[in-house]
């Protein structure tokens, strides 16, 4: 019958012994626990969102608006969920959305992560904010299908090593996010002074990447100094933690404090444009998603310029706040590209 029932039928078989499941069955209960065994600052960056967190909440209105009616008598013994996209043939219509910094919740996460979809089948999008290098990732997971999120640095030639490690990798497409022009403004993160990228977690793509340690290197060789900080223990805890996420770093190299220092530099592009992906089109052979579409017009653009699939996405409203949910954004994108292309939707 399915992976559902199969799950179903193991845990009330272990109950019969008194056994009960480590992970809880429902969402709210699943949210506690994770917020109880999280830190504080773990907490409020994977929970919070941009400003008032309206356009989360949008998310979840948009979403509770639609129902379902289901039809009855029907075989549903031996179902096929599967679907072509972009040449390739998937199970279902389910793929693993990009999460950045995974390494807060466990320093293993992108690769547990990874397994679990290579499972049961699912593409994994690993995010460039990823807390293990792709190629790891990669390795782990075997043959199983995988793409690869960009994040667009103010470095064209770190773009152009990344996507070239993704195809390396075997990813099967590059997901540009369009909405990190700058960070979103989110207050839960603001409210403690609290950036995992400054600690040096979440950027294990970059300093695994020989053009940004190259990068790293001009930066110490100018003596570029460092941003001072007054001494305090805060202080000693953020080098520390530097220097536990820097590939064999220690406390007396300058690299793990210049890698931080180089990423905020480099993260985000603020000019980029749609005449940048002309650059990128020439680059790379896999298609290309672009993930952030909220309007038709766009969607117009976006078949202009010869892109291969659309995201659907509000990046969970992290990013801009009271602005649509992305599921009512969803009709209006999908009739204006009429099956030109295919349209993929962010739940959020």
């Amino acid at each position: 019958m399915g992976f559902g029932r199969d799950i179903q039928s193991a845990i009330f078989r272990n109950g019969s012994t008194g056994l009960k499941p480590a992970i809880p069955a429902g969402w709210s209960d699943l949210e506690s626990a994770a917020k109880h065994a999280m830190s504080r600052e773990a907490w409020a960056y994977v929970k919070g969102s941009a400003g008032n967190e309206s356009t989360e909440a949008a998310n979840r209105a948009a979403i509770d608006r639609w129902k379902i009616v289901p039809r009855v008598l029907r075989d549903v013994d031996q179902r096929d969920l599967s679907i072509e996209l972009l040449g390739h043939r998937y199970p279902t219509p389910l793929l693993a959305a990009p999460v950045g910094v995974l390494g807060m919740v466990d320093k293993q996460a992108d690769i547990a992560v990874g397994r679990a979809a290579a499972r049961l089948g699912v593409p994994y999008i690993l995010s460039t904010q990823a807390s293990v290098p792709m190629e790891r990732v990669a390795q782990a997971m075997g043959d199983a299908p995988r793409w690869f999120q960009l994040y667009w640095s103010t470095s064209d030639e770190l773009v152009e090593s990344f996507v070239h490690r993704a195809e390396a990798s075997k990813a099967q497409a590059i997901v540009v996010t369009l909405d990190t022009h700058m960070l979103g403004w989110r207050p839960r993160d603001l409210s403690l002074g609290y950036l995992p990228f400054a600690h040096g977690k979440g950027i294990a793509q970059y300093t695994s990447d020989p053009v940004f340690r190259r990068l790293v290197e001009e930066r110490i060789a100018r003596n570029q100094p460092a941003v001072k900080a007054r001494i305090r223990p805060a202080t000693i805890r953020t080098l520390l933690d530097m220097t536990r996420n820097y590939p064999g770093g220690s406390l007396r190299s300058p690299l793990p404090r210049a890698s931080v220092d180089t990423f905020l530099d480099v993260f985000s592009r603020s000019t980029l444009t749609w005449e940048n992906l002309a650059w990128l089109r020439e680059r790379t052979t896999l298609p290309i998603v672009l993930k952030g579409i909220q309007h038709p017009d766009d969607a117009s653009r976006a078949l202009a310029a010869g892109i291969d699939g659309l995201i659907v996405s509000n990046h969970a409203g992290r990013q801009i706040d009271n602005a649509i949910g992305s599921l009512g954004a969803l009709p209006g994108v999908a009739e204006r590209v009429n099956g030109a292309v295919p349209v993929l939707f962010d739940s959020g």
